[in-house]
């Protein structure tokens, strides 16, 4: 028997719909489906509000685990940059589900295509790069940085979303900065959320992803993995393009194993120089040059939007110059105006 294809997609839409009936949610809509999980709008009819619900795909034993792990992660991240984590349990057919906020806003790459200025650009990169310091900080790593994975709300606030290959230690970690990123690296990270993985393994997206993370080396991954792919995620928001771009995703690869990426300036000459080394930095073949954490590349982004020179490059003298008068410049305005009258008066005098 002949069935359309629209007529299949239907019904394993359908199948695939989480029957809700003894738990307090009712299911509103789906808003989107991977691999693993999918995810609906629900309605909360105790509390009368719209929330999200992320349910497995399949009732494993590995794959209800690493739902359960994926809640447990995301619930002690409490942070305005990552959405909360409200309920977690387990449908009548045996796969477990999590709730959480319901994002409203844009994801980062279609919220890019505005003609924003740079300095809103930025600004929402800083919030995103202090999310991700702060999972840093509680020992988690994300693994799958990209625009994609950001959404940004009507409010202008930056949400990180999609933790599900994140990787987390067994020991909560303190808030200092240093210290959480010299207690998240190398081999003290034991917990993935991906399930086990071994080197040669490849998780995530090729384009925002590490060389390192690229060759499978994953017992190498540790928080300057994030930091190359906020870096990554800057040169998007910069030159309006991704970091690396192939027909296929292996060709992407072997570009991002092999090869740095294009210079920004390449693709964007009036961009600051400061901005231009701030992203190299970020994105550095070698990790002992990048920045330690998240939180030192945001500082020098908050540094370049207060005109105050950035750790990652060395100033000429004529850039302190223009970021000087950048800084100053009502003063200098005041200042230009003043000559002006004084030299007007002068030769009216004469």
């Amino acid at each position: 028997m002949y069935l359309p294809d629209d007529v299949i997609a239907h019904v394993r839409e359908v199948s695939d719909e989480p029957d809700l009936s003894a738990t307090k949610y009712r299911l509103l809509r789906p808003l989107g489906r991977g691999g693993m999980a999918g995810v609906y709008a629900v309605e909360d009819t105790e509390l009368g509000r719209e929330v999200a619900l992320k349910v497995s795909t399949a009732t494993t034993a590995e794959r209800c685990a690493r739902m359960q792990l994926e809640a447990k992660v995301i619930a002690r991240l409490e942070h305005p940059g990552i959405v909360p984590v409200h309920d977690v349990g387990q449908l009548p057919d045996g796969r477990v589900y999590y709730v959480m906020k319901l994002v409203r806003g844009e994801r980062l790459d279609r919220w890019a295509r505005r003609p924003l200025e740079r300095g809103a650009r930025l600004r929402t990169f800083a919030q995103v790069c202090r999310a991700v310091a702060f999972a840093h900080a509680h020992g988690v790593i994300h693994r799958d940085l990209k625009p994609e994975n950001v959404m940004v709300g009507p409010f202008g606030e930056a949400l990180v979303m999609d933790w599900g290959l994140a990787k987390a230690s067994h020991a909560r970690v303190g808030t200092d900065a240093a210290t959480a990123t010299e207690r998240i690296s190398g081999p003290r990270v034991v917990e993935s959320l991906a399930g086990a993985t071994q080197d040669g393994t490849i998780l995530g997206t090729p384009a925002y992803m590490p060389p390192e993370q690229a060759r499978g080396e994953i017992d190498a991954l540790d928080a300057r993995a994030d930091v190359y792919a906020l870096g990554a995620i800057l040169y998007f928001l910069l030159a309006r393009r991704a970091p690396f771009e192939g027909e296929t995703p292996d060709a992407v690869l072997e570009r991002v194993r092999d090869t740095p990426p294009r210079a920004l300036r390449e693709l964007a000459p009036q961009l600051p120089r400061a901005l231009d080394s701030i992203c190299a930095k970020a994105m550095s073949r070698d990790r002992e040059a990048r920045y330690a954490g998240a939180l030192e590349l945001a500082a020098d982004v908050d540094a370049f939007l207060d005109a105050q020179p950035v750790s990652a490059h060395r100033e000429a003298a004529w850039e302190r110059a223009a970021r000087f008068a950048s800084r100053h410049r009502v003063l200098l305005s005041l200042f230009g105006v003043y000559l002006a009258v004084r030299v007007l008066l002068a030769l009216l005098a004469s």
